[in-house]
């Protein structure tokens, strides 16, 4: 048997693999963290939200917090706050200072509003993250309907 490692969702399962049949033995405690893993990934929280001076604050459970310690993935207080969507927040815990800063999102939507068959409303937006300077939203409306 060799030593080896296996990815699985983000998680590094230590293996060992025969050389002649491939048959791979996943090291216990791996596989005992991962199903952990996965309970807590599935599960629900319901939290509360709090106002602290200007901003809102929300609780986030100890049972996360600690499993993610184990994993030594939390490695700073700080963390990346994204509004997604309408509806949708999300944080990253990941360490930022090792990572590449340069990195960016950009993203484009738009929206067509039809009446009677007819384009009454046209809207195009432009969104990135490195230079939000630079998001732009275009209007388009039809003021007659000859245009």
């Amino acid at each position: 048997m060799q030593k080896g490692q296996a990815v699985k969702n983000g998680f590094v399962f230590r293996i060992m693999v025969c050389p002649k049949c491939g048959e791979k033995l996943v090291h216990p405690v791996d596989e005992q963290e991962y199903e952990r893993y996965i309970t807590l990934k599935n599960k629900e929280f319901r939290v509360k939200m709090r106002l602290v001076g200007n901003s809102y604050a929300v609780s986030i459970p100890k049972e996360i917090v600690s499993f993610m310690n184990e994993q030594k993935k939390m490695m700073d207080e700080m963390v990346k706050l994204c509004f997604e969507d309408f509806g949708r927040l999300s944080l990253n815990f990941e360490d930022f200072k090792n990572k590449n800063l340069n990195a960016r999102v950009i993203k484009a939507k738009e929206y067509k509003v039809v009446k009677d068959n007819k384009p009454v409303l046209h809207v195009k937006q432009f969104a990135d993250s490195a230079n939000p300077s630079h998001n732009k939203t275009f209007l388009i409306k039809k003021k007659n309907k000859e245009d």
